[in-house]
C-alpha cells in the first residue's frame, strides 16, 4: 500500500509497533477498559476485516461509530477524522516520531513469536475467505441457463431470475480474497447487469435499463473483459436510438467494436446495430455499409460471452435477419424488409416449437405485416399478424409494441381510410397492445413509429 493510501491511522500504529492486528487489539482492549471503568461507553475491537478497512485511506464509506472513535481518539490522542485522513496529508508524523526516537528498538524473541503468530493468522484469515469452487459453477451455470433460455422466458421471470443472481455475485465478492474468485464473479455480476438490462428495455423502462447496461460495462472494464464490455456498449447503442438518438448510437456501436476478444457473433450484432441507427439517421449508404460489414464476419473468432453461452448474448442469423427488416422499413424499403423477415421466420421455423423465441420470432412477424402493409396488402398483413396477436400479454414487450404501433401508423394512410378490413387490423392491434407489460410501464419509442 503506498503513502497515499494509507490513513494517518496506518502510520501512527506503525510507529507504535502495534501494526499487527493482534497487537493492535491488545492495546485497544486496555484504553477501553479504562475508559469504561471511568464511565465512558465503548465498543469492542474492530474485527480484522474492519481494522485493515481502517488503514485504508477511502477504506469506509462512513466513520466508526462514538464508542469505537472513543477509544481511537484516546489511543492516539488525535480526533478520528484526522485519524482517517491520508498519511500523505500529515507527512510530520514520522519526522515527529524520529525527533523523539533515543534509541532502536531492542527485540526479543517473544515479539518476533507474536509477529509470526500474527502473519500465520492472518494467512488463516484468508485461507478462510475463499469460496467453495462449486458455488461459483453453481451462479455460473445458473447465468447460462437464463441467457440461453430468456428468448422462451416470460420477461417477468427473466428479471426475477437475474436480479438474484445478480445480488448473489455480489454478495459472494464479500466472501473472497481470492482474485481469481472476484474475477468470475465481477463476471457473473456483469452477466447478471447485463440481462437485467435486456430484460427492462423489454420491460418499457428505458431508465432502469440504460443504468443495468452501464454497470455491467464497469463490471466489465473492472476485469478486462472486452466481450462484456462490448455487448453493453451495443446495448446502450441500441437504448439510444430507441430513445431518439441516432447519432449517438451510431458512435456507442462504433466504440464498442474497439474492444479486444470480440468474436464474429460480436462483431456482426455491433454492425446490425450500427445499421439500424444509420437507418434511423435515413442514411442509405451508411446503411447498406453496415449490413454488409455484418454479413461478412466470418473469420472464425469466437468469444466466450456471444458464442460459448450465446441465448440472449448470441446474435444468430434469424435475429440478424429480423433486425435487417426493422432496418429496411425505416428505409421504407417493404420489399428487402419482406425477404429479411422471411428469412428470420423460416429459419426459426426449424426448431421445436418451445425453443422458437418470441423475442425475435414476433417482432419478425410484425415487420412481415408490416412490409405488407406498404404495399396495401392487408389480409397478407392480418396473415402474418396471426401468431403474434396469440402472444400472451406477459410477453408482449416494448420490441413487439414498437413495431406494432408502427404498422398501426400504416393504417392511417389515406388508401385504408375506408377499408373495413383496415379498420378491424388497427383496431385488434390496439387492443392487442393495451395489453403490454411495456405500454403498462409507459413506454414510448420516439423513433421506432416513424413512418
Amino acid at each position: 500500500m503506498d503513502e497515499g493510501q494509507r490513513t494517518v491511522l496506518f502510520t501512527l500504529v506503525t510507529l507504535r509497533g502495534i501494526r499487527p492486528y493482534r497487537a493492535f487489539s491488545a492495546e485497544y482492549a486496555r484504553v477501553a477498559a479504562q475508559l469504561q471503568s471511568d464511565g465512558h461507553e465503548v465498543a469492542p475491537a474492530p474485527v480484522a476485516r474492519h481494522y485493515e478497512r481502517l488503514l485504508r485511506f477511502g477504506g469506509l464509506k462512513t466513520g466508526p461509530h462514538v464508542p469505537t472513535a472513543r477509544v481511537l481518539e484516546k489511543i492516539f490522542q488525535r480526533p478520528i477524522g484526522d485519524l482517517l485522513r491520508s498519511a500523505a496529508e500529515m507527512p510530520e508524523l514520522e519526522r515527529e516520531h524520529s525527533s523523539q526516537a533515543i534509541s532502536p528498538p531492542v527485540l526479543d524473541e517473544s515479539e518476533l513469536l507474536m509477529a509470526a503468530r500474527d502473519a500465520a493468522s492472518h494467512a488463516g484469515e484468508a485461507a478462510a475467505l475463499h469460496l467453495d469452487e462449486m458455488t461459483l459453477d453453481q451462479l455460473q451455470d445458473d447465468l447460462v441457463q437464463l441467457a440461453r433460455r430468456y428468448g422462451c422466458t416470460a420477461p417477468a421471470e427473466v428479471y426475477g431470475g437475474a436480479n438474484s443472481l445478480l445480488r448473489m455475485a455480489q454478495a459472494l465478492l464479500e466472501r473472497t480474497r481470492s482474485p481469481e474468485q472476484q474475477t468470475r464473479l465481477y463476471y457473473a455480476a456483469g452477466q447478471a447487469s447485463a440481462l437485467l438490462a435486456s430484460v427492462s428495455f423489454d420491460l418499457g423502462a428505458l431508465t432502469p435499463a440504460v443504468s443495468f447496461a452501464r454497470s455491467a460495462a464497469q463490471y466489465g472494464k473492472t476485469i478486462g473483459n472486452g466481450p462484456l464490455q462490448s455487448y453493453a456498449y451495443g446495448m446502450m447503442a441500441f437504448m439510444a436510438f430507441w430513445d431518439g438518438r441516432p447519432s449517438e448510437a451510431v458512435r456507442l456501436a462504433k466504440s464498442a467494436q474497439q474492444f479486444g476478444g470480440l468474436g464474429d457473433t460480436a462483431r456482426r450484432r455491433l454492425y446490425t446495430i450500427e445499421a439500424r441507427a444509420h437507418g434511423h439517421l435515413r442514411n442509405d449508404g451508411q446503411t447498406q455499409r453496415a449490413i454488409r460489414d455484418a454479413g461478412e464476419q466470418n473469420s472464425g473468432h469466437r468469444d466466450e460471452l456471444h458464442d460459448d453461452i450465446g441465448g440472449e448474448f448470441g446474435f444468430d442469423a434469424a435475429r440478424t435477419a429480423m433486425s435487417n427488416a426493422t432496418t429496411c422499413l425505416l428505409l421504407r424499403d417493404s420489399q428487402s424488409a419482406e425477404d429479411s423477415a422471411t428469412k428470420a421466420l423460416t429459419l426459426l421455423s426449424s426448431l421445436p416449437a418451445p425453443e422458437q423465441p418470441i423475442v425475435v420470432s414476433g417482432p419478425a412477424a410484425i415487420d412481415l405485416a408490416r412490409a405488407r402493409l406498404m404495399r396495401s396488402e392487408v389480409e397478407g398483413a392480418q396473415e402474418a399478424l396471426a401468431p403474434v396477436f396469440q402472444v400472451p400479454p406477459n410477453w408482449r414487450g416494448s420490441g413487439m409494441l414498437e413495431r406494432l404501433t408502427a404498422a398501426r401508423i400504416e393504417l392511417t394512410r389515406p388508401a385504408f381510410r375506408d377499408a373495413p378490413a383496415a379498420l378491424a387490423l388497427a383496431e385488434r392491434i390496439e387492443d392487442f397492445s393495451a395489453f403490454s407489460p411495456a405500454r403498462r410501464l409507459g413506454a414510448t419509442s420516439p423513433l421506432a413509429i416513424e413512418a
